[in-house]
């Protein structure tokens, strides 16, 4: 499956942005999608997952309560992510990823396949 992420941009600390990733080639019910973001000088990590044809969400605790994965209703095998009250430590390159096999580990080696990123800017 080939990813491609968008909607990253420069928001001020509080503010809210939309991630959206589409999805193309055979994309299976058993598909989870994750979100990962990768700062300056530091690991890429796990933010938030999806599996693709139901409601199982995970969330990183840096970001439970502020974001929001889900399938994006409006677009053929896409989902987005919600990002509200940004914080300036937020501020990263973020990716979206998929797997084909049960769980959404945090792991980024875990996943198979990886979009492009998007660079999302807060400030303070």
């Amino acid at each position: 499956v080939q990813l491609q992420a968008s909607g990253g941009g420069l928001v001020q600390a509080g503010g809210s942005l939309r991630l959206s990733c589409a999805a193309s080639g055979r994309v299976f019910g058993s598909y989870f999608m994750a979100w990962f973001r990768q700062a300056p000088g530091m690991e890429r990590e796990f933010v938030a997952a999806i599996r693709w044809n139901g409601y199982i969400t995970y969330y990183a605790d840096s970001v439970k309560g502020r974001f929001a994965v889900a399938r994006d209703n409006a677009r053929k095998n896409a989902v987005y992510l919600q990002m509200n009250s940004l914080k300036p430590e937020d501020t990263a390159v973020y990716y979206c990823a998929a797997r084909n096999v049960p769980g959404a580990p945090t792991g980024a080696a875990e996943w198979d396949s990886w979009g492009q990123g998007t660079q999302v800017t807060v400030s303070s």
